[in-house]
């Protein structure tokens, strides 16, 4: 799959830059960089989902689980295996 890349002009500190220079060789900084912010980029978006659906859960809509979930596994597992044997 080829992926089109653009051009974009950043400010960097320059220790940052430094360090980037000194342990990624220059034909890699792009790739680098691209890799490191993606993966930057996708923990902001974790976090941001998780405060959007923090407190979702209630506990009075799961009355299923009430028992624990350990009860619930089982009592799931031992349904499905009563199906099979049939």
């Amino acid at each position: 799959m080829t992926v089109l890349a653009r051009q974009a002009n950043f400010m960097l500190p320059e220790d940052l830059l430094n360090d980037l220079k000194q342990l990624v060789g220059q034909r890699q900084q792009s790739r680098f960089v691209a890799e490191a912010l993606r993966k930057e980029l996708q923990r902001e978006k974790m976090k941001n989902a998780l405060k959007t659906c923090f407190g979702s859960w209630k506990d009075e809509d799961h009355n299923d689980l009430q028992s624990g979930v350990d009860h619930y596994v089982r009592k799931l597992r031992k349904s499905t295996r009563l199906e099979r044997n049939v």
